[in-house]
């Protein structure tokens, strides 16, 4: 296998300007997001349906409700343990 010369990088002015324009601009709408998910008012995503009705749910629960998660634990007791079984 050859070996080559490292190539060299160099960073420029306009490339610095450049990157802090666009974090501000990501951190702005990370802020208006965040914002708007305090106040309660549905996002866009939340709108088209997709969380069935779920007013007044926090994130953590849409997403737990979205993948099928339930924290609850089920009681330890027979008929959970064995179902609906007749001897």
């Amino acid at each position: 296998m050859l070996r080559r010369k490292p190539t060299r990088l160099e960073l420029k002015l306009d490339d610095m300007e450049e990157f802090e324009s666009v974090k501000k601009e990501l951190e702005s709408r990370k802020k208006q997001r965040d914002e708007v998910d305090v106040v309660g008012v549905p996002t866009s995503s939340e709108m088209s349906g997709a969380s069935g009705g779920g007013e007044g749910k926090t994130r953590e629960q849409m997403i737990h409700e979205r993948i099928g998660y339930k924290p609850h634990p089920k009681p330890n007791t027979l008929p959970s343990l064995f179902g609906n079984l007749q001897f």
